[in-house]
């Protein structure tokens, strides 16, 4: 349903447009030849008409009123189209900013159309108050959620905290990157390759993790235990080296290897080392090292343990 009433607003094909112009030029052609005279005087008789207040409503003013909302959404959509496609190719103004041009642009141009519309069919506000304001109530309270993630929208491009582009996790796991911030949502591709829309909300509400909020760089952590018996100084260098000597690990910070646990089964080492953009991934990196790691104890006879446990019997007697 909401893709007929925006293939209706906003037609894509050219077909459509083509169609839609052709009817816009034949009605005001009808019109103005007065061969529509007969159709309004019948559409605006007293059997199709009601009142409010002092306002007098009918069938013609309703059929009036739904051809110029279309019509002017058709108009105000391709004004927003041109304005935002020309917007994003300015390439001196950065994304968010871009964002948030677009959007005051459109709520700007979507409230004169809302105003010229109330012109056009000669409604007067200060007769409708009280009606206006019990509708409005009713629509607060029903749009309260729409109107909540549109003022969260505006927040977050106004601070900046979440950009597109940012590799960001949500409270509940969700880890992506933001592709686009729209009115109601915004969108993040997972690492999954699928598309998730989070409520605007959740981003002001909950805890979110921006992994390039200020950096990119990021640590990435490794846990390795060794035999007892093992060279310990020797195993912490071959770990260091490890990492020290994958492309992607920074030199400042530097990586550094931690002995952390006596183990039940071996000796715990934790491996600390940096690399420079996190959007690029923290997965190959880390496998990368602990490949050869596991090369570097192979070479040097270093043994990974498995877990174990020893059995002393008090009295082996009686399990004769």
């Amino acid at each position: 349903m909401a893709k007929f009433w925006t293939s209706l607003f906003k037609p894509r094909a050219w077909v459509a447009k083509l169609l839609l112009v052709v009817a816009i030029v034949g009605f005001a052609v009808f019109g103005y030849l007065g061969y529509l005279d007969p159709v309004r005087e019948f559409l605006d008789s007293d059997n199709f008409a009601f009142n409010i207040g002092e306002m007098r409503f009918s069938a013609y003013l309703l059929v009036k009123a739904v051809i110029l909302v279309i019509l002017l959404f058709w108009l105000v959509g391709i004004l927003s189209e041109v304005l935002e496609n020309r917007i994003k190719s300015i390439h001196r103004i950065k994304s968010s900013n871009k964002a948030l041009i677009i959007k005051a642009i459109q709520i700007v141009i979507y409230f004169l159309a809302f105003l010229f519309i109330l012109g056009v069919l000669g409604i007067d506000l200060t007769a409708l108050t009280v009606f206006s304001g019990a509708v409005g109530i009713g629509v607060g309270f029903g749009l309260q959620k729409i109107a909540s993630n549109f003022i969260s929208g505006i927040i977050l491009l106004f601070e900046k905290s979440v950009e597109e582009g940012d590799l960001i996790e949500l409270n509940d796991g969700i880890t992506g990157f933001v592709r686009e911030t729209g009115a109601r949502y915004t969108r993040i591709e997972t690492f999954q390759g699928h598309e998730t829309m989070v409520p605007n909300e959740d981003f002001i509400t909950n805890r979110v993790t921006n992994w390039t909020y200020s950096n990119s760089r990021t640590r990435v952590d490794v846990n390795i235990g060794v035999a007892y018996g093992t060279d310990l100084e020797l195993a912490a260098k071959l770990i260091t080296e490890a990492a020290k000597e994958h492309p992607r690990c920074m030199a400042d910070p530097p990586a550094e290897c931690y002995l952390v646990d006596f183990g039940d089964s071996s000796v715990n080492f934790t491996l600390y080392f940096w690399i420079e953009d996190v959007s690029q991934g923290r997965i190959r990196p880390r496998s990368d090292v602990l490949f050869a790691i596991w090369r570097k104890f192979g070479e040097n006879q270093i043994e990974i343990p498995f877990p174990q446990r020893d059995l002393h019997i008090k009295n082996p007697e009686a399990l004769k």
